[in-house]
């Protein structure tokens, strides 16, 4: 039997950015784990079909999905979202979610200045990529906690990346991004410990995902990572999904805090 079986039966996830990446595998995986998922996503009417079939996946394995297609950075929309999703579940709601995970990925890949030493990011472009891909895990803490949604064994998972102390360039909004995600797991950590629930970030190794397909000289990362990776191949979302479920299990509850790296060894060859 599958020793994580009981404690993620039935439970839901509530993952932002389910479409696609890390925070689709993981939807999957947990679904396979018994959860139903509360996913977020952002999708046009192009990638609606690659939703749906992602929600069909999840009600395979005999759980429940519910999606959403918002920006998960407003405010509002973020509310509405949680109305319904307390509405549909009624009096099972309170301490339901077992899980959220936070896997953001939108923002602005500009470097600071050009090539003529001109100013190419603005304010506009660095305001939204931050909020977006990192205040925002805050501000749905803060929900998810004040509504009683999610209590003692509670676990929440940023998903964050070696660019959260390196530079690369047209890379630097999304450092900065990393880096104050990191910070406000480390804060999230530190002041739920008392309610039960555990705060990490993963550290995924350079991964073939649509988000990084958008970093200009991907090929090359992609390359460099697997020719430098110990295991001989690049970090998969699955590894990932994997190691969430795991740090989601007994014997997990004293892990907290932390970035944890998913990566195989990646980031220790730099």
């Amino acid at each position: 039997m599958d020793p994580h079986a009981d404690t993620l039966r039935d439970r839901w996830a509530l993952i932002l950015g389910a479409s696609s990446g890390f925070g689709e595998a993981t939807a999957r995986h947990l679904a396979t784990r018994g959860m139903h998922i509360f996913g977020v996503h952002l999708d046009r009417r192009a990638t609606l079909d690659h939703v749906g079939e992602v929600k069909a996946a999840i009600q395979a394995a005999g759980r429940q999905a519910f999606f959403v297609n918002i920006n998960a950075a407003d405010d509002e929309a973020r509310e509405q979202a949680l109305d319904q999703f307390v509405a549909q579940l009624g009096e099972k709601a309170p301490r339901s979610l077992k899980l959220l995970m936070h896997s953001l990925a939108f923002g602005t890949l500009k470097p600071y200045v050009d090539e003529e030493g001109r100013a190419d990011l603005n304010r506009k472009n660095l305001e939204m990529t931050v909020d977006v891909m990192a205040h925002s895990l805050v501000y749905w803490a803060q929900a998810i906690v004040s509504r009683r949604l999610m209590g003692e064994g509670g676990r929440i998972f940023a998903m964050t990346s070696s660019g959260g102390t390196r530079a690369i360039r047209t890379y630097g909004a999304v450092s900065s991004a990393k880096a104050a995600l990191e910070s406000h797991i480390r804060q999230l950590a530190y002041e739920l410990a008392p309610f039960g629930i555990r705060a990490n970030a993963i550290r995924a190794g350079v991964t073939d995902t649509p988000a990084l397909r958008k970093i200009p000289g991907h090929e090359q990362l992609l390359s460099e990572a697997a020719r430098k990776n110990p295991t001989g191949r690049l970090t998969t979302p699955a590894d990932v999904a994997g190691a969430i479920a795991a740090l989601s299990g007994p014997g997990t509850d004293f892990i907290n805090g932390n970035v944890i790296g998913v990566d195989g060894g990646e980031d220790v060859v730099g």
